[in-house]
C-alpha cells in the first residue's frame, strides 16, 4: 500500500512537472486514461482526440493515451483530474454520481425505451453543458459523451424473468441509484471496480453482471457467464470528462481546440461501436454464450416505481431527467 501511494505521489509529480513546462522547454503532456482495451470503440476515440489535438495545436502539446485501467480505477482517475494531474478522461455517469447527483439522471432504469433516443439526447451539447452546471465546484466538465450501448443482464445461470435473478449477486457500477435498481429486482447488489470483474466471476464471489456485449469479449466474461438477456434496464453514456484546472491554466484557442477534440471522439467513438457491437454478438456466440430476448415490460414494471423515489432522494436531477422523459417520448 506504501508502495503504490510512493509510485501515485511520484506520479502526480511528474504529471504536474510536465504540465507546467515552459513551451520553450518541451511539449506539454496530456494524459488521457480510460478502462477498456485498445480495440475498444473508447480508445479508437481518443486515438481521434489526440490526432485532433496535435493537428491543429502545432506541437504544443504531447497527448498520452492510457487504456486499460493503467491509471487506476475511474473513480481514482476522477480524483486526479480534479487535481489537474490526469487532463482527460472517458468514466461511466454512474461513476461521477458520487461526485454530483445530477448525473444519476442517466443511471435511472428504464430512462429511454430505444437507443435511437439514448443516443440523440447525449450528443446533444447543451446536454453536456446542462451536466456541467457545477464544474467549476467539481473540478471537471463534461465535454462529450461515448456510448456505452444498452446495459443488459449476464450470468452463470440463464435469466429470462425478474424471478431469475431473485437472491443472486450481481456486480453493479458504484452509486446508489444501481444498488437501489438491483435491489427492487431482487437482486443483491454488489458494487465494484470494472476491472475487479472476471476475477469475482471466476471465484463465486458474483453470479452475474449487468453490461453490454463487449464485456463477454473484450473483458472475457463471456469466460465464465454462458447466458445474456437483453432486458435493456439502462443507457448510461461514458462521458469524455476534462480537468478544469487544467482547461483553466491554456489559452482560450487551446480550450476551443479541446473541446472540438471532444466531439471529434465522440463522433469516431460511435462509428466504431455500432460496428463493432455487430463483430462482438457473434465472437460471444463461438464462445458458448447464449442470447435472450425477454419481455421487457415485465423488467421495467418492476422498477418503474423507483422513478419517483430516486427524485425524492435526488431533485437535483429532475430538471434533466423530464428533459430526458420528453425526448424519449418523442423519439420512441
Amino acid at each position: 500500500m506504501k508502495i503504490k501511494k510512493l509510485l501515485g505521489a511520484a506520479l502526480a509529480m511528474a504529471v504536474l512537472a510536465a504540465v507546467s513546462a515552459s513551451p520553450s522547454m518541451a511539449k506539454t503532456t496530456v494524459r488521457i486514461s480510460h478502462t477498456q482495451i485498445e480495440t475498444h470503440p473508447d480508445h479508437i476515440g481518443f486515438v481521434a482526440f489526440k490526432d485532433y489535438v496535435e493537428q491543429k495545436a502545432g506541437d504544443k502539446y504531447d497527448v498520452q493515451i492510457f487504456p486499460n485501467s493503467t491509471l487506476g480505477a475511474n473513480e481514482k482517475v476522477l480524483e486526479l483530474v480534479k487535481q489537474g494531474v490526469v487532463q482527460f478522461l472517458s468514466v461511466s455517469t454512474a461513476n461521477i454520481e458520487s461526485f454530483d447527483k445530477i448525473y444519476g439522471v442517466f443511471s435511472v432504469p428504464y430512462l429511454f425505451t430505444s437507443e435511437k433516443a439514448y443516443e440523440g439526447f447525449v450528443t446533444q451539447p447543451e446536454i453536456m453543458e446542462k451536466l456541467s452546471v457545477n464544474a467549476d465546484k467539481d473540478g471537471f466538465v463534461a465535454l462529450g459523451a461515448f456510448t456505452a450501448g444498452t446495459r443488459n443482464f449476464y450470468s452463470k445461470t440463464p435469466i429470462k424473468s425478474v424471478a431469475d435473478l431473485s437472491g443472486k449477486k450481481f456486480r453493479v457500477q458504484s452509486g446508489p441509484t444501481n444498488v437501489a435498481m438491483m435491489n427492487a429486482f431482487g437482486a443483491a447488489a454488489t458494487p465494484m471496480s470494472f476491472g475487479e470483474v472476471y476475477s469475482a466471476l471466476q471465484q463465486g464471489v458474483i453470479d452475474g453482471a449487468e453490461n453490454n456485449e463487449l464485456a463477454l469479449t473484450d473483458q472475457k466474461h463471456g469466460e465464465v457467464c454462458k447466458y445474456f438477456t437483453y432486458d435493456g434496464h439502462q443507457m448510461c453514456p461514458d462521458l469524455i470528462v476534462g480537468s478544469t484546472k487544467f482547461l483553466k491554466s491554456i489559452p482560450e484557442a487551446d480550450q476551443k481546440i479541446f473541446r472540438e477534440a471532444a466531439q471529434v471522439a465522440q463522433k469516431a467513438e460511435f462509428e466504431a461501436w455500432h460496428k463493432r457491437i455487430a463483430e462482438a454478438k457473434e465472437q460471444a456466440k463461438k464462445m458458448g454464450v447464449q442470447f435472450f430476448n425477454v419481455d421487457t415490460a415485465e423488467f421495467r414494471n418492476k422498477v418503474l416505481p423507483l422513478h419517483e423515489q430516486l427524485l425524492k432522494e435526488n431533485p437535483a436531477m429532475k430538471a434533466l431527467y423530464d428533459e430526458a422523459s420528453a425526448y424519449n417520448e418523442a423519439h420512441k
